[in-house]
């Protein structure tokens, strides 16, 4: 029996284009430097409680408040630690990619699986640092920076290449428009951003 015309196999094995590539190395290396550079903070504050980070500008960009609060170790370790391996590990990711290599579906899957993760994560903690701790951590910015176009490239390669299924017009939608989805994604956090202390931003 022929395949209909939306009957898309699975493949076996994917590579991405040098522009995806690149994007998941540089997002994986800008995660990293965030993950690196908290970590560092974090023990300094360890060894001295009143160590005021660097990133501590004011009462609303104030790193400080944000690694000393109980988010900042959600299980029961320094959120950034977790972030050295992820994130390390995209990086590895995007290196791979632009040296040529090709995946099997079920690491494409997985990748996205924890790109997923990745972004219902920082999206805690995008609410909990606005509406909870009250404060900002410029790192921890750049992390989430990093982790919003990330997920979106990567998902959206998965559901173009047919690792992961999806009607027709989706697959349409998103071989021309993917950028649209991260960059909706980014203005809405730097919306709710502005308006959360929109008194102090205009003060």
């Amino acid at each position: 029996m022929s395949a209909g015309p939306h009957d898309h196999p699975r493949p076996q094995a994917t590579d991405a284009g040098r522009a995806l590539a690149l994007l998941v190395a540089l997002a994986g290396a800008a995660g990293l430097v965030a993950s690196w550079a908290i970590t560092l903070d974090e023990f300094k504050l360890l060894k001295d409680p009143h160590f005021t980070p660097g990133c501590s500008l004011n009462p609303v960009v104030s790193c400080g408040s944000v690694m000393k609060s109980a988010q900042a170790s959600v299980f029961g370790f320094p959120n950034p630690m977790l972030g050295l391996v992820a994130y390390g590990v995209v990086v590895c990711v995007g290196v791979s990619l632009l040296a040529g290599a090709r995946f099997p579906r079920w690491y494409w899957l997985l990748l996205t699986a924890g790109c997923l993760f990745g972004i219902v994560f920082v999206s805690w903690l995008q609410f909990e640092s606005l509406y909870r701790i009250g404060a900002l951590c410029l790192w921890c910015c750049l992390a989430w920076a990093a982790t919003i176009p990330l997920f979106w490239y990567v998902a959206s390669h998965t559901v173009r290449t047919g690792c992961l299924p999806a009607p027709d017009g989706v697959r349409a939608f998103l071989a021309e428009f993917t950028w649209v989805l991260p960059l909706l994604h980014l203005a809405v956090v730097g919306l709710l951003v502005l308006t959360r202390w929109w008194t102090f931003w205009t003060g």
